[in-house]
């Protein structure tokens, strides 16, 4: 996310995974992440004769201070010429909010909390209070755009922030190297803004589960990716009631295949590349390295 990514790994733990979203500030964070100990993040390699790609599963939220990186890493940094993530991240918040107000905006919806089940109105309005949010203040805004001011609000109480996240970490190692986008922002806020009404109002209501779950939650996505337990990501996933069929076709399953083609294309152009995507999406029965063995192409583990 990395509005996509950000917002999840997402979808509460999904949007980390996708997308885009930067979370200002920084509340205080669980001791248990003040650091990883010996941590090995999942990597893999596509090559062939001149070209060759490491493939790097990231979590776009991070704490402060929470110790990520390897050998194996830092090689596959030496080594490459270019870094490519999702969407190359953008400082700019003014320009980002811009963006997302030129296509989350409908005023023609009713107000936000008709949007919830009756059930999940009282939680809303709890939600939106501590958040400092006025009661009517996002009802002008579609109803996925909505859900990812909740979602941003609630990384931001449980301590996870965009600086700390492995895309900025790596984007500085590329200083004076390419560093270039799968997507652009744009096109990340059209993934959500393509989705049916339906599956955003069941996206909001996902994003009003009880904080302390959704955290222990992220906890334990946060300790599968850290330790390179990929299986354990994909259970996280799976178990992930936000992540309705439509959701996930848009978010995951389309835009994976569209990865595939481009890293399979890439192959193509001699070089070494290091590709760093939400680590959802090297994950499960529709990761991105299982589309690439279907296109006939080995994907080795190296880390």
């Amino acid at each position: 996310m990395r509005l996509i990514d950000r917002v999840s790994l997402h979808w509460k733990k999904a949007v980390a995974a996708a997308a885009a979203l930067a979370l200002p500030g920084c509340a205080t964070v669980d001791a248990r992440h003040a650091a990883a100990d010996h941590p090995r993040p999942a990597m893999w390699k596509l090559a062939d004769e001149d070209t060759t790609i490491y493939l790097l599963g990231t979590i776009h939220l991070l704490p402060p201070g929470y110790q990520w990186r390897t050998a194996a890493i830092d090689a596959a940094v030496k080594q490459s010429d270019e870094l490519v993530v999702e969407v190359v991240p953008d400082k700019d918040a003014t320009r980002m909010a811009r963006q997302i107000m030129s296509v989350g905006v409908d005023g023609s919806l009713p107000p936000l909390l008709e949007r919830v089940p009756a059930d999940k109105r009282e939680t809303l309005r709890a939600h939106m209070a501590q958040a400092k949010m006025p009661e009517g203040s996002l009802d002008k805004l579609k109803t996925w755009a909505a859900a990812l001011a909740l979602v941003s609000r609630s990384f931001k109480d449980m301590g996870f922030e965009a600086d700390a996240g492995v895309e900025r970490g790596l984007t500085a190692d590329y200083a004076g190297k390419k560093v270039s986008g799968l997507e652009t922002a744009e096109q990340q806020f059209g993934f959500f803004d393509k989705l049916s009404e339906d599956a955003q109002r069941a996206f909001l209501t996902a994003t009003l589960d009880d904080p302390a779950a959704a955290k222990d939650q992220f906890h334990e996505m946060l300790a599968a990716w850290t330790r390179g337990d990929v299986a354990g990501i994909a259970k996280s996933f799976n178990s992930d009631t936000s992540l309705s069929p439509e959701l996930r076709e848009v978010l995951l399953t389309e835009r994976n295949a569209n990865w595939a083609g481009w890293l399979q294309k890439r192959l193509d152009e001699p070089g070494t590349v290091l590709v760093a995507v939400g680590a959802g999406h090297l994950a499960g029965p529709e990761s991105v390295q299982k589309m690439l063995k279907e296109r006939g192409l080995k994907v080795e583990r190296v880390q």
